[in-house]
């Protein structure tokens, strides 16, 4: 049932397809191009179809306007427990046994009131308040890696401490139990099945569980510290509502700016011309991370289903039906972009949904844009001969389905 009370249809999964329904998702033969089959699909009009592991055929919509359509339509729903919600890999099925589900995967008013919790935190004058802070800790990576260097690799030593340090400080969680942490949340991403998701999950839900208990009792100063005292000892939030926002914002806070830094590093590496222009005008960095999140666009699928029928793209989509937009292909629309395949950063490219858009628009947005203007600019400025270590094809490449980056980027001086 919807809010209203009102029946919905659950579209059931198709046993088979039709051979041109490609699979969904693909990986990437370039860290920073879309898998070779995503720009076909555009061939086909805004809106086609694509077939997922189980076989069953969901929409793909590829045009930017109908893609910011249905971000912004009440009648496509990200409420993962809907029966007939596209799970794009077989574990993303684990999330239907969550206790409970953060804002990713709820639709409002619930999505609202999770939400209102926490935007303050991330809103921008509290973030710009928090630049010489993320300044000071990107100034002691680099020096780190110069003096060990020449010689590093930047995922481990500089791309993800970084946000890991920044979402730590702002949540209220000890940065000493990084390793922990950051294992199970790369295993969670990396995850194939259900199964292989649950472990690093649960582990991950026990130490939340526990650091809220402690600080019922021996408070700090960081977001959760005040969620605990104000939402959750007046039981506007209960435990488990509380636990799973705090997993959702501890994974997200670091491993998606993670891959950007290192892969935006990369991008900048192989397109000189684009480098040399922010070297000459370092004015044009936050326009160049606008560029290089559309470009890149690392978070490579959103998923909805219909819950109405609805039309777009000249088809008629039914409630029931499952819908994914391949960000990759969107932002990089001939009809938003011109010369949408360029690394260009002169571009205005700020209507990008590399951050989603509407009201699920990514939360940490304003914090993910400063950790990357002052990582990608102080890394050029203080280490300018940086330079690959290892041939591309050497490089390797988290897989489809997951945060899209690069596992480990040697890079030498």
């Amino acid at each position: 049932m919807n809010e209203t009370g009102t029946t919905i249809p659950v579209a059931a999964p198709s046993a088979t397809s039709a051979p041109s329904a490609p699979v969904f998702p693909q990986g990437r033969g370039c860290p920073y191009q879309p898998p070779a089959a995503y720009p076909k699909l555009a061939e086909h009009g805004p809106v086609t179809r694509v077939r997922l592991y189980d076989g069953r055929e969901i929409w793909a919509v590829t045009g930017h306007a109908e893609a910011r359509a249905v971000l912004t339509d009440p009648r496509f729903s990200s409420d993962r427990t809907h029966p007939a919600f596209p799970a794009i890999l077989p574990r993303f099925e684990e999330q239907r046994e969550l206790p409970a589900v953060p804002m990713l995967g709820v639709d409002d008013p619930l999505h609202a009131r999770q939400r209102r919790m926490f935007i303050s935190a991330f809103g921008l004058k509290r973030i710009n308040a928090l630049r010489p802070q993320i300044q000071q800790i990107v100034d002691g990576l680099v020096d780190a890696m110069l003096a060990a260097g020449p010689g590093a690799e930047l995922v481990s030593a500089y791309a993800l401490p970084l946000p890991s340090m920044v979402i730590c400080s702002l949540l209220g969680v000890p940065y000493a139990d990084h390793e922990f942490f950051e294992s199970r949340s790369r295993r969670l991403l990396l995850a194939q099945t259900a199964q292989e998701a649950r472990a690093p999950r649960i582990d991950l839900q026990e130490y939340l569980g526990d650091l809220i208990d402690a600080k019922q009792s021996a408070p700090g100063d960081g977001l959760l510290d005040g969620l605990v005292a104000e939402q959750y000892a007046d039981g506007r939030i209960d435990r488990d509502e509380l636990v799973m926002m705090s997993l959702l914002l501890l994974v997200a806070g670091h491993e998606t700016t993670a891959n950007m830094i290192a892969l935006g590093a990369y991008t900048l590496l192989e397109h000189p011309d684009q480098l040399a222009a922010l070297r000459a005008e370092p004015g044009l960095m936050p326009g160049a991370v606008e560029e290089l999140l559309r470009y890149l666009s690392i978070a490579d699928g959103l998923v909805r289903v219909a819950v109405e029928d609805a039309e777009i793209g000249g088809h008629t989509i039914r409630a029931g039906d499952g819908v994914v937009l391949p960000a990759s292909v969107v932002n990089r629309d001939s009809a938003a972009y011109d010369r949408p395949d360029a690394l260009d950063v002169r571009r205005s490219a700020r209507h990008h949904i590399a951050f989603g858009f509407g009201v699920h628009q990514c939360l940490g947005q304003n914090l993910a844009r400063a950790e990357l203007e002052i990582a990608l600019t102080t890394l050029f400025a203080r280490i300018p001969s940086l330079r690959t270590a290892v041939p591309a094809d050497e490089l390797i490449l988290k897989p489809a389905g997951s945060l899209q980056g690069l596992v480990a980027l040697p890079v030498t001086w």
